[in-house]
């Protein structure tokens, strides 16, 4: 899920990440500019369904180890039920390209293949499937703070949220610590397996 995402230098790094819990995954994302009305309590909905449904499901290894083989059954079913939904929904909606990110309470930094026509100080919508097994998406608003071209032909954008109310903000640090928390647990496992 996670890939290493090379270090950026530039002063829009500091105003989001410095001192913040960070978190560098690929997910599904993309940048709509221009200023619209979002539906907060919808994406709020959507990230304390996922936080219930993945602190049942357990995805820490040690966890699991505990279901009964029943219940890792009906879970590897509504796998694949999701799954199934999801390539369905994409076929439909057409989900946004897998896209690094950078993401911490504070806002995001994509790593676009193509520049976005945007200006520093415009409003905007960024959007995020914050599961890779599901395919709904939040809707996060955000304030451009910089873009550049990077190396590699990708194009950095930062962005910073704006006005998100309390519920969804509390939310979203949840998921952004869950992210984290799998993160390290991947690394130490990819370190033991090494040794």
């Amino acid at each position: 899920m996670a890939t290493p995402i090379a270090l950026v230098e530039h002063p829009a790094e500091h105003v989001l990440f410095d001192g913040a819990l960070t978190c560098d995954v690929v997910l599904p994302a993309h940048f709509d500019t221009g200023a619209r009305v979002v539906m907060q309590a919808t994406s709020e909905a959507l990230l304390k369904g996922l936080a219930i449904a993945e602190d049942v499901r357990g995805d820490d290894p040690d966890e699991r180890k505990e279901a009964t083989p029943t219940q890792q059954r009906i879970e590897a079913k509504l796998d694949l039920v999701l799954s199934l939904l999801g390539r369905l929904a994409r076929r439909h909606e057409g989900a946004p390209p897998p896209t690094a990110l950078r993401w911490s309470h504070r806002g995001m930094r994509l790593d676009a293949t193509s520049p976005v026509a945007c200006t520093e100080g415009a409003p905007g919508v960024v959007v995020v499937q914050p599961a890779g097994w599901l395919s709904d998406q939040i809707e996060l608003p955000v304030v451009v703070l910089a873009q550049v071209e990077g190396s590699q032909g990708l194009h950095h954008l930062w962005l910073q949220f704006d006005a998100l109310n309390a519920g969804l903000a509390e939310a979203m640090d949840r998921h952004l610590f869950r992210l984290h928390r799998r993160q390290i647990a991947e690394a130490r496992q990819s370190q033991s397996t090494r040794l």
